[in-house]
């Protein structure tokens, strides 16, 4: 069968000018190393595929030749393989670039995809994000299965990763504390001190205390001591008693008389103090019970006394040594937990690498606690997930709208261009294949 032999194509397919990289050598200035090695090996599979359709074509010229020059019939066979992976390694070599650029420079319909329809890439990649990777479903079955709080236990029931929490918290502590201005912390504590000392009503409270006090006897150790107080200055002090009784003596009575007096009432006052110390069952006692017992019952009861109460309180906290008292209260916690936080040994960081040890063990062996963790968990990042999801997504989206058609469309050429390469030796190889296959069954069939 004579065969005319068709024009040669052209044995490398040009590719669309390249465009002026900066100075860096990468296009666009969004790559970095890793792109680069990309490029290199995309540019390795170009020169590796277009040097198999420059085999093919070299093969087809030779094998026609040969037809022509009464070789046989297998230089048929072979230009026909030849040609036909010549047909299938410029179709593919055509598909693969007009993903990504004109072919040719030339504007034909449907090419350029990724240039063209960056925008709409990127919102349907967006999409596909959201309802495929982030809806409720999927985190839930994902959460799930992954068992975190089980996973989080086994890891923190090691003393090395114990020890290794505890030094990061440690250090955020410090951190925190190096952050934070003592003078609007002093102020903040001196204000939400004061104000809720303030809207709570604290007669009723101290009232049932003393009820339950004296009810319990639980106020006759103080007595004691007051009155075991009140007898060793009344002894110590006998003069000053003296001299303020004779003080208060009227102007016209003799003087040893006022003497004589006062004598007489600081016996009578010692001796009296002396039998309440010494007597449990002194009517005195009884009577500092009752009027206890009393005042307890108006403070919790007596609107007046509960009224006083608090005026009390509030002109005691509106004191300018009550506010410094509260507002150093801040400087001596924050003196305690860095001492604490910096102390490796100290009882704070030691309690708490045994609370986390304690911690990862439960979660581990205690189901239901690892159960009830995981829920939380779970509750929470669907929540995120579904009332941010276009927030999330919106990374995508606006990640790539941000990029310049061409950028976008060499970035992701430069990830999955070696690949689609591939495309191009498998169109050549499985056009040679087929074209062979076709010419046999015309040859068997034309006999």
């Amino acid at each position: 069968m004579e065969r005319t032999a068709p024009k040669a194509p052209q044995t490398t397919p040009p590719d669309e000018p390249r465009r002026a990289a900066p100075a860096g050598g990468v296009p666009g200035g969004v790559f970095n190393e890793s792109d680069a090695a990309k490029q290199r090996g995309l540019r390795r599979m170009k020169a590796v595929a277009t040097g198999l359709l420059a085999a093919v074509t070299v093969g087809y010229a030779l094998a026609t030749w040969a037809e022509h020059s009464g070789a046989g019939a297998w230089a048929g066979y072979l230009a026909a393989a030849f040609e036909a992976g010549m047909v299938g390694a410029l179709a593919d070599w055509f598909a693969v670039t007009a993903l990504f650029r004109h072919p040719l420079g030339l504007p034909i319909p449907h090419t350029a995809i990724i240039p063209t329809k960056k925008d709409q890439l990127g919102q349907s990649l967006g999409d596909f994000v959201g309802e495929n990777f982030l809806a409720a479903p999927v985190v839930r079955e994902k959460l799930r299965s992954a068992a975190l709080a089980r996973r989080l236990g086994g890891w923190l029931s090691r003393p090395e990763n114990a020890d290794r929490v505890t030094q990061e918290l440690a250090t955020a502590v410090r951190g925190g504390l190096a952050v934070l201005r003592d003078a609007d912390v002093q102020a903040v504590m001196g204000e939400a001190i004061t104000r809720r000392a303030l809207a709570q009503e604290v007669s009723p409270g101290l009232g049932r205390l003393l009820e339950k006090t004296v009810a319990d006897d639980g106020h006759r150790r103080l007595v004691e001591l007051l009155l075991a107080h009140a007898h060793g200055w009344l002894t110590q002090h006998r003069e000053s008693v003296l001299e303020a009784i004779e003080g208060g003596a009227p102007g016209w009575t003799p003087r040893f008389v006022d003497r004589r007096v006062g004598d007489r009432v600081y016996r009578e006052l010692l001796r009296f103090v002396t039998e309440m110390r010494d007597a449990p069952g002194h009517p005195a006692r009884a009577a500092l019970d009752r009027l206890l017992a009393d005042f307890a019952r108006r403070l919790q009861h007596d609107p007046e006394t509960r009224a006083r109460v608090e005026n009390a309180k509030a002109e005691l906290l509106g004191r300018p040594e009550v506010q410094e008292l509260i507002a150093s209260t801040w400087s001596s916690v924050r003196a305690m937990i860095l001492a604490a936080a910096e102390d490796d040994r100290s009882a704070l960081r030691l309690r708490a690498r045994a609370s986390l040890l304690t911690l990862g063990g439960r979660l581990v062996s205690d189901d239901r606690l690892s159960a009830k963790l995981d829920g939380w968990v779970t509750d929470a990042t669907i929540h995120v997930v579904s009332g941010y999801r276009a927030q999330i997504t919106s990374l995508i989206t606006d990640t790539v709208a941000a990029w310049d058609a061409p950028t976008t469309s060499r970035k992701i050429e430069l990830h999955i261009g070696r690949d689609l390469q591939f495309i191009r030796l498998n169109g050549t190889v499985i056009g040679a294949l087929a074209g062979l296959a076709i010419h046999t069954v015309t040859r068997i069939l034309g006999g």
